[in-house]
């Protein structure tokens, strides 16, 4: 056989896309979409040639701004901004401030760099806006591959000097993004080991067909979800579910049914985002408000918040169940699909329990205790990392499994939003979205019921181009206090905030949940997405205005009005 043939037979399509990436084109393609890049640079490019508004530079100069948690010493964002980025300076001229005042006269001396102007940390807030917009909007469309925008951020928040480049580090290494690459890694595990399947057993031995899937197993996950970690139950979840999706596709000759993919993903994806409104036990957002309304006298228990927020979770899960399975159980590709016979039937197939498999599952029980028990006080993302690392010693994973199992992209688009969130929060970009969006509220949502119906709309969008539990902490300190002035509960303003934190449902940055749910959603098999980053802005938007719906008209002007406020 001659080496033409060689070539021609085994290493054809290889080359020919080596040849297409060469060969510059306009031609669009997930990951390289030039059109649409160059779109958004000038857009950008645009706006950062603006002058920050007048509101920017009111916002700066505000002393002791509501919603801006301000260092010691600093009593403007412009003061915490430069106690940051100029110390030698901020604590130069705070020496000589004290000499003045002790001696009449006083002089900022050295070589530092100057201090930043109140102008200048406003021009730092609006780029943030402009980095957070180009992002969302690059992630959205995938005009770069997804890690390529990833180290975007990073990189803009360098250049234009917004954060130093030790802090850019500590920001895209927050706990989440460990626990992201954790649980994913552990996913690689107890796929491996089959353990999965036998989970799988357990969660979904009497669900035997999609509506019950929708009306039975959704709303016990919501449930769970207001209890016990959220992230976890997805992380566990997944795996197995993809489990069903493909052996249910070889039973009936399908080769592949995006619809059924997402049905299960997705479905199992907003129903625990959901469940956050249960009970303060439920996530980060929930204790920071707590702790906002303790600070503001208005301490609620735990049994207080659960029957306020309880009542909320089946319904809302119910009405996602009816919404995915009206919109996608007729384009399925299969005729049905019945989880139950699905893990029944693979299990019967697999070895007796033992061997790697008991200890996988050992390793999987004392992290779900870990998260449970010292969750609290040492995060989920060192527990998570202790279990990747007894799966190395244990060999029930090795390095290649990480690097072929693992969605890096993924990783790195949440440690991107957490970036963001830090640098939104520093500049008082966050909190100028948050004014501005107030600002915008006609007057019938700005008292009474309308109020709290309008803070549901700010934080329900906000959440999901920031972490909820940024959101929460952004926005209590703004509307507790805007309950007060308009003769509202404070309880009711503080627990819509937090309920709307969890309708993080249209982009994938908004909650570890969808990023978990994005990057474990492959075939088990080919290793082929079977999501889109679009797919969450398709069916997450409805889902977020269905559950501002159901928030207004079964809790807001529903069971709420019977309640004693």
């Amino acid at each position: 056989m001659s080496h033409q043939t060689a070539v021609e037979q085994g290493y054809d399509p290889l080359l020919t896309d080596g040849a297409e990436d060469r060969t510059w084109s306009w031609k669009n393609r997930p990951g390289y979409k030039p059109v649409f890049f160059i779109l958004a640079a000038l857009v950008f490019t645009f706006f950062v040639m603006l002058p920050p508004t007048q509101g920017m530079l009111d916002m700066v100069k505000t002393i002791s701004p509501a919603g801006y948690a301000l260092p010691s010493g600093a009593i403007t964002i412009t003061d915490a901004v430069n106690k940051k980025l100029r110390p030698e300076a901020y604590h130069q001229q705070q020496e000589g401030i004290e000499k003045s005042a002790t001696s009449g006269h006083g002089k900022v001396h050295g070589e530092s760099k100057p201090l930043l102007t109140h102008y200048q940390v406003a021009q730092m807030a609006k780029l943030t806006i402009c980095i957070l917009f180009l992002a969302a909007f690059l992630w959205g469309t995938e005009a770069l591959p997804l890690g390529a925008t990833d180290i975007l951020v990073g990189v803009m928040l360098y250049l234009f000097a917004i954060l130093p480049i030790n802090e850019i580090s500590r920001a895209y290494m927050k706990d989440a993004v460990f626990f992201i690459f954790g649980i994913l890694a552990v996913a690689v595990g107890v796929a491996k080991t089959g353990l999965d399947k036998r989970i799988g057993l357990i969660l979904l031995s009497r669900i035997k067909s999609a509506k019950a899937f929708a009306f039975l197993f959704l709303p016990m996950l919501a449930l769970s979800a207001g209890f016990l970690s959220e992230h976890a139950l997805v992380a566990l979840l997944i795996p197995v579910l993809m489990g069903v999706y493909k052996v249910t596709c070889k039973m009936y000759g399908v080769k592949k049914d995006r619809a059924l993919a997402i049905f299960l993903l997705l479905g199992v994806c907003f129903a625990a985002n959901h469940g956050g409104p249960g009970s303060p036990a439920a996530g980060g957002r929930n204790a920071i408000m707590v702790g906002y309304l303790a600070d503001y006298g208005m301490p609620i228990s735990f049994l207080e918040w659960m029957k306020i927020g309880m009542p909320f979770v089946p319904v809302m899960s119910w009405v996602i169940g009816l919404y995915m399975y009206l919109r996608l159980k007729p384009k399925f590709a299969v005729k049905g699909v019945n989880p139950s016979q699905v893990v029944k039937a693979e299990v019967r197939n697999m070895p007796k329990f033992g061997g790697r498999e008991a200890i996988m599952a050992v390793i999987l029980v004392l992290l779900v205790l870990a998260w449970i028990v010292i969750g609290e006080h040492a995060g989920l993302g060192g527990p998570t990392l202790y279990a990747v690392m007894a799966m190395f010693l244990f060999r029930i994973i090795n390095w290649e499994d990480v690097q072929n199992g693992v969605a890096f992209d993924v990783v790195g688009l949440y440690a991107a939003a957490c970036a963001m969130g830090v640098a939104l929060k520093f500049t008082g970009g966050a909190l100028w979205l948050a004014q501005t969006f107030v600002n915008l509220l006609p007057e019938v949502l700005t008292k009474g019921d309308g109020l709290v119906i309008g803070v549901s709309l700010l934080t329900g969008t906000m959440t999901n181009f920031m972490s909820d539990g940024a959101t929460v902490a952004a926005l209590g300190p703004i509307v507790l206090p805007m309950a007060t002035l308009a003769n509202v509960s404070v309880w009711k303003v503080g627990l819509i905030t937090s309920f709307s934190s969890s309708f993080a449902n249209f982009l994938v940055v908004g909650t570890p949940n969808n990023a978990i749910c994005f990057g474990m959603g492959k075939d088990p098999e080919t290793g082929e997405r079977l999501l889109d980053v679009m797919d969450f802005v398709k069916y997450g938007l409805p889902v977020t205005i269905l559950a501002w719906l159901v928030l207004w008209l079964w809790a807001v002007l529903g069971y709420w009005r019977f309640m004693a406020w």
